[in-house]
């Protein structure tokens, strides 16, 4: 279930994200998604789709913090 384009991301990304950060959730899913098809690759019991969006979550705080309501650069 990769996503081809932003609108297609959940609510809770669009609606809290930045522009910037919508695509680095985006392409970080994405390859997450192909990274992790194989169960043998996962460390946990997770499901590929949740191991993807917590990659995605990573890398979306590794250049954003989230100040009170509002997500901002580093």
């Amino acid at each position: 279930m990769p996503y081809k384009t932003i609108s297609d991301l959940p609510d809770s990304v669009k609606n809290v994200l930045p522009s910037h950060a919508q695509d680095i959730y985006l392409a970080a899913f994405n390859h997450a998604w192909e990274e992790y098809k194989s169960p043998q690759k996962r460390a946990t019991p997770e499901s590929r789709e949740e191991i993807a969006h917590k990659v995605a979550w990573a890398a979306v705080k590794k250049k954003y913090v989230k100040v009170g309501e509002h997500w901002k650069t580093k």
